[in-house]
């Protein structure tokens, strides 16, 4: 039996695979105890807040233990799995958690093994530039102790504010310099629509951590029923679900604990309008049909929606001040001069909201390109986080499933969303008579904070006047 030292075992660390993340949840290894793994090799698939990524090992060797099971939800910087280097040397120092262990990129990114696919290479550690944190003051906490807050969610219940006990630094008054806290901590506060002036801080010198803004989340939302003591799985291998007789309780996590986060933070910080408009639809269908026969288009999905989207576009290059942000620590209205056209799917792991970049310099065929590899991806499970970031449009088609119109929320940091009803055939008054024509109803929600009724208005009419008489689309290109 070989012994292993100490020295020649490196400790992969879960790595922050998007801006900012704080935790992942382990899906499945593809490895045991004993495996001989490659540099690169494929090791386990994590799901963030934002998606489903393969994360591949940036050593060669032997591995010694994976840290947790499959279904755990684990802190970003913690070491996950063990891999004897066996003869590559003794391993250097142990590094700080959330540093990531440095190994020379690879001259071919390898696929996973019978997957065919491209693994996302997040497993060859963090550029130190972007992501290196500086020493925690104070005591020092165990690599693999999670946080209160994230401990808490693990346990299946929303974790209270700060303990009235721990000395909080006053909020800063009115009028003063804004509030202590590093850039991933407002990145944050921002994605889940708080204001940071509101949160109370907990860390040291008034600093705003992590958890201070989950707490100010979890304040306006009423907390879930922690489960019965019997029924309760221990944390770190929590179940999908569980009956407890006349109902079943799910966990909130993944995709579906960020989307609800979100969503809260999105309805309780951006003053909601929603405007709605009928539109008779029918040369739009009959151009769909059209385009699907054209050559330009072979190869490629042609539906409804493509016409819709390329209508919203046309909409914001007459209106650009409705494609815009809001910044709340600057107190500035950011308008963006690019559309990254979000468009919501319903997937197994939850809503997501991919964006196609740049969606206004496409021409026709290249945004059906565009929307037809969105779609497909989405269904896959292989949006990357990348994919969901940066969005300042967003389109939401309720019609699928035969819903007329709804009032869509804001995706957080986006100032507008359209939602398409069902297109079906009604009696409408046209040419002066009555006769069956294809008709729907679109709504418009928007930031009142930047977009007034008139803007709103205007963005709305134009996308109806386009799928009324699509001819708009060149005349108004």
């Amino acid at each position: 039996m070989t012994t292993m030292t100490e020295a020649s075992v490196r400790e992969f660390k879960m790595p922050d695979v998007g801006e900012g993340l704080t935790e992942a949840e382990i899906l499945k290894w593809y490895v045991q105890p004993g495996d001989t793994v490659t540099d690169g090799q494929v090791v386990c698939e994590v799901e963030t807040a934002k998606a489903a990524v393969e994360l591949p090992i940036p050593y060669d060797g032997v591995v010694r233990d994976l840290h947790f099971p499959e279904g755990t939800t684990v802190d970003v910087g913690t070491a996950i799995i063990s891999v004897d280097v066996g003869g590559g040397g003794a391993a250097p120092a142990e590094q700080p958690a959330a540093e990531q262990p440095a190994a020379a990129e690879p001259a071919e990114e390898p696929k996973a093994a019978g997957s065919g696919r491209q693994p996302v290479l997040v497993g060859y550690g963090v550029a130190t530039s972007s992501t290196r944190r500086r020493p925690r003051k104070g005591p020092e906490v165990p690599a693999r102790q999670a946080s209160p807050v994230i401990q808490a969610e693990l346990n299946g219940h929303t974790p209270a504010a700060p303990a009235a006990t721990a000395p909080a630094a006053p909020a800063a008054p009115a009028g003063t310099e804004r509030p202590l806290a590093k850039p991933p901590v407002r990145k944050l506060a921002k994605d889940l629509g708080v204001d940071l002036t509101t949160v109370v801080p907990t860390g040291p010198d008034g600093i705003i951590t992590r958890e201070d803004v989950h707490a100010a989340v979890a304040s306006a939302v009423p907390a879930v029923p922690e489960p019965p003591a019997a029924s309760a799985p221990a944390a770190a291998q929590a179940p999908a679900s569980y009956d407890t007789g006349r109902e079943t309780r799910i966990p909130v996590k993944g995709v579906r604990k960020a989307t609800a986060a979100a969503m809260v933070g999105s309805a309780f910080t951006a003053p909601h309008v929603t405007e709605f408009v009928t539109v008779d639809v029918t040369r739009t269908m009959k151009l769909v049909e059209e385009l699907k026969a054209d050559k330009e288009f072979a190869g490629l999905r042609v539906n409804p929606l493509l016409l819709i989207a390329k209508a919203l576009l046309v909409a914001i290059r007459r209106n650009p001040d409705v494609n815009a942000s809001w910044d709340e620590a600057a107190q500035e209205i950011v308008v963006k001069h690019y559309v990254n056209l979000g468009i919501a799917a319903a997937t197994p792991r939850g809503l997501i909201v991919p964006n196609i970049k740049d969606a206004h310099a496409k021409t026709l065929p290249q945004l059906a390109e565009s929307l037809g590899e969105l779609v497909a991806t989405a269904r896959d499970g292989r949006t990357s986080p990348a994919a969901m970031q940066g969005g300042t449009v967003t389109i939401t088609n309720v019609g699928v499933f035969g819903v007329d119109t709804g009032t869509p929320i804001l995706n957080p940091g986006e100032s507008a969303i359209l939602a398409i009803g069902a297109i079906k055939p009604q009696p409408w008054v046209h040419k002066g008579k009555v006769k069956p024509r294809q008709v729907t109803t679109l709504a418009l929600s928007f930031d009142h904070r930047l977009v007034d009724g008139e803007l709103g208005s205007k963005v709305l009419a134009d996308v109806a006047a386009i799928l009324e008489q699509p001819k708009r689309l060149i005349t108004w290109a």
